[in-house]
């Protein structure tokens, strides 16, 4: 999957699937997307390759008050991805509408939903929840595989 920012002085390119893609409703991603929830993939920091330019690091508030780093595109300013610090630096959410081909991503789970707006419908059947979840028992088990052995390679 390779993506890029608005202008394409940035682009990028990841190595594997993300292990998730959270449809995220809550009014902090409603803020930062400037639209009814953000579409992100969570995947493991290392396997994101900058392919062209240099996204800068912007250091942000977040909901959970530890605070998130965004990568941006020094000239036009789109946020790529973003780490949070409660998650650590070893995994990232990559910003799914900034991928070339966005309509082949879906997302998995929808959280949240308590502070969605009223006009979005959830397909009938998609995995949501009124808040977070528990991983173990949402994401596929090669995707929690990955999760629990990049936690381990990065723990210490």
């Amino acid at each position: 999957m390779e993506g890029r920012c608005s202008c394409g002085a940035v682009g990028y390119r990841l190595r594997e699937a993300p292990l998730v893609v959270h449809a995220c409703h809550c009014t902090w991603c409603q803020r930062e997307s400037g639209s009814a929830f953000g579409l992100n993939g969570m995947i493991e920091s290392r396997l994101i390759e900058v392919t062209r330019g240099a996204p800068e690091a912007m250091e942000l508030p977040s909901a959970s008050g530890r605070g998130q780093r965004v990568m941006r595109c020094p000239d036009c300013g789109v946020a790529l991805w973003a780490s949070y610090h409660g998650t650590g630096p070893a995994f990232s959410y990559v910003k799914m509408g900034t991928l070339e081909a966005t309509g082949a991503v879906r997302p998995d789970v929808h959280i949240y939903t308590s502070t969605k707006q009223d006009w979005v419908q959830i397909p009938e059947g998609m995995p949501s929840f009124e808040g977070f979840y528990r991983p173990s028992e949402v994401w596929r088990p090669e995707a929690y595989a990955r999760f629990k052995a990049e936690r381990a390679r990065t723990a210490g």
